[in-house]
């Protein structure tokens, strides 16, 4: 019999989140030499190469100059040389490699890193408080950020901080998003309020456009697929669950995103009946919260109702959140493919 995911109430310790701070399972042998760039696309052979040599080069060591400023080797030997940017930004479309490109960088880091969601890291400063962030990665390589998005001023500052504190001790960073780094925040809060902090932290980074096709819908225009009878339509084996649509957007309410990871975790496939539209957008992203999860988990969805590419009304996608309601769309188009 199905379990249900509403049943699941999953607890996490700030040494699990920790732990957990490295690539999806389908990202565990991703590499630079896997990574297919598309050939009609060269903007994808190149930031494949500039994310390479960027792991490859090792950074200067930061020394403390007078009053503890901070200074570059080469600025200690009396080089006027400005000091190179503490990161790569991976900025384009859906399904064009970026996850993956940051899965390799992660890999080919030969010292300390780690790999989450803009929402793990933030939920481990909830956890540990920011200090005790600070503390936990201090000494860290390379920081690997994927979804990078800011939706409320809170997160703009105490992010923008986290990466100044890193980066000044010698962390670098990468990181992916849909956004350019100073075009965070736009249409979601008041971004002007808060340029010098958006702008600080994209400073910091050396953007890279990656353009290209949807690798996840690239052989055909396709939609969400959709069952008539979901409990029918379940695998007959593995661990799988089957609950009304409404109920597990409800749910989603009382367990905090980051134990998304852990609400999933071990399944093979989740059943959703009478899938409908969103009619509120907090309950909106939530579900691209968990998509993203079952995404990283590669958990089948199987569903009725409405496609689950369909459900942002225009009003939402019309909105400052655009760009991650079809992050989602484009995600589930996968998830609900009849395996071959």
């Amino acid at each position: 019999m199905p379990q249900h995911l509403v049943d699941r109430d999953p607890q996490v310790s700030p040494q699990q989140m920790a732990a957990s701070l490295v690539p999806p399972p389908q990202f565990t042998e991703a590499s630079f030499d896997s990574y297919r760039p598309d050939a009609d696309y060269p903007s994808q052979a190149a930031v494949r190469d500039a994310v390479s040599a960027f792991v490859a080069t090792r950074p200067e060591p930061v020394k403390r100059g007078l009053f503890g400023r901070k200074r570059s080797a080469g600025a200690a030997a009396g080089s006027s040389a400005s000091a190179g940017k503490s990161g790569v930004y991976l900025d384009g479309g859906f399904g064009v490699g970026k996850t993956h490109l940051l899965a390799a960088a992660y890999h080919a880091e030969p010292g300390r890193k780690t790999f989450g969601t803009f929402i793990e890291y933030t939920a481990l400063v909830g956890a540990l408080g920011f200090q005790g962030t600070v503390d936990l990665l201090r000494g860290t390589a390379l920081v690997c950020i994927d979804e990078f998005e800011l939706d409320d001023p809170g997160d703009t500052m105490m992010m923008t901080r986290l990466i100044k504190e890193l980066s000044d001790t010698g962390t670098r960073f990468a990181a992916t998003s849909n956004t350019p780094p100073g075009a965070l925040g736009e249409g979601r809060f008041a971004a002007q309020d808060f340029l010098r902090e958006i702008q600080a932290m994209s400073d910091r980074f050396e953007t890279m456009r990656i353009d290209g096709l949807d690798y996840r819908r690239r052989a055909v225009d396709e939609s969400a697929a959709v069952v008539s009878d979901v409990s029918a339509s379940l695998p007959g084996s593995g661990a799988v669950t089957l609950d009304d649509f409404r109920s597990v957007v409800a749910h989603l309410a009382s367990v905090h995103p980051s134990k998304y990871v852990a609400l999933v975790d071990g399944l093979d496939a989740v059943g959703l009946t009478d899938v409908a539209p969103f009619t509120d957008q907090t309950d909106a992203l939530r579900w691209v919260a968990l998509v993203d999860r079952l995404y990283d988990a590669q958990v089948r969805i199987i569903a009725s109702g409405t496609p689950l590419d369909e459900v942002y009304p225009a009003t939402m996608l019309d909105g400052g959140y655009r760009k991650k309601y079809l992050r989602a769309a484009s995600r589930v188009v996968a998830l609900t493919r009849v395996p071959d």
